[in-house]
């Protein structure tokens, strides 16, 4: 349990009955339930000041409040996406307060903060990924990793690349999820829902020669129930080691060594859309739950359009 934030909502029931809300309806992981909760502490913190005590007083809560909230963020110099989680936070909040009859308005419906810029992913072109992906041979032809580092590594950039998964995703995937015939894996993602994706024939080799090793090794981590992706002390492997890993081999790939996992994310998007895929195939894999999200995609290959348009256009 973290550290309570004062007020202690915690000790609040309307706050608690949300809390409840979120993990028994919406399925919400812990990260995201503790960061709702601490929104909901600094609101009421400006509000009543940090020694008010339970039961808030949530149903006086007016427009006014919830304006003075984003002025104070915007004060204190959040940023953009922070005050625009923090507004939706509290949005979720008394929309729970309204559907259990609390209150009758929501003060933070009509409130927008900032807008945040659409910013274009950075990603890695294929040739790069191809370089990228090849930094973990080179290492174990000049005797730098074991062959469990070497083969891990492989497998798991590989899957990443393959499958557009987020680290998440990929670090809680056992042995028993995965379709060896078909190269298929069900991931689960934000909000615990499953989706399917799909590996594809390297990332299958590289899994099966990972799998093939731990079972010659340490039979039990062959197991349907066992994570494939383990540390070097042969327990789950964190998001951490895994970005560790990654640095090594960007720099020395000779590649910009401030480029996280996410970015196979968005290189596996922006190459499948670059090579013709349709949009909406895209989001199915990626598990956006809404199609714009996807779209920012689309413009990181203009490039691609605009070449297409210069050479076909009679008049271009």
């Amino acid at each position: 349990m973290p550290a309570k934030p004062n007020p202690d909502v915690y000790g609040d029931p309307l706050a608690k009955s949300f809390e409840t809300w979120l993990v028994a309806e919406r399925s919400v992981t812990e990260n995201t339930r503790v960061g709702y909760l601490m929104d909901i502490a600094q609101f009421a913190s400006i509000i009543w000041g940090e020694d008010a005590q339970a039961p808030l007083p949530w149903k006086d809560i007016q427009d006014s409040d919830a304006r003075r909230f984003l002025a104070v963020l915007s004060k204190d110099g959040a940023s953009v996406a922070t005050v625009q989680r923090k507004l939706a936070s509290l949005r979720t909040f008394y929309r729970h307060l309204q559907r259990r009859n609390i209150v009758i308005d929501n003060p933070f419906s009509m409130l927008r903060g900032p807008r945040k810029a659409k910013t274009v992913p950075r990603t890695l072109s294929p040739q790069e990924v191809e370089r990228f992906l090849a930094q973990p041979h080179k290492d174990f032809q000049e005797k730098t990793l074991s062959r469990m580092q070497y083969l891990r590594d492989v497998a798991m950039f590989e899957f990443l690349y393959s499958t557009g998964c987020r680290i998440g995703e990929a670090i809680a995937v056992k042995w028993g999820m995965i379709g060896w015939r078909d190269g298929r894996v069900i991931v689960t993602g934000k909000g615990r829902k499953d989706r399917l994706v799909i590996l594809g024939s390297k990332a299958l080799d590289a899994l099966q020669k990972l799998r093939k090793f731990m079972a010659a090794e340490h039979p039990e981590l062959a197991d349907d129930v066992a994570y494939v992706f383990l540390g070097d002390r042969l327990v789950k492997i964190t998001a951490r080691l895994v970005e560790r890993r990654m640095k090594r081999y960007l720099a020395e790939a000779e590649l910009p060594t401030d480029l996280s996992p996410h970015k196979l994310r968005h290189s596996f998007a922006t190459h499948l859309l670059d090579a013709g895929a349709d949009l909406r195939s895209v989001q199915e894999m990626l598990g956006h739950s809404s199609l714009s999200t996807t779209q920012v995609y689309t413009h990181v290959s203009i490039g691609r359009l605009q070449d297409a348009y210069r050479l076909a256009h009679p008049r271009a």
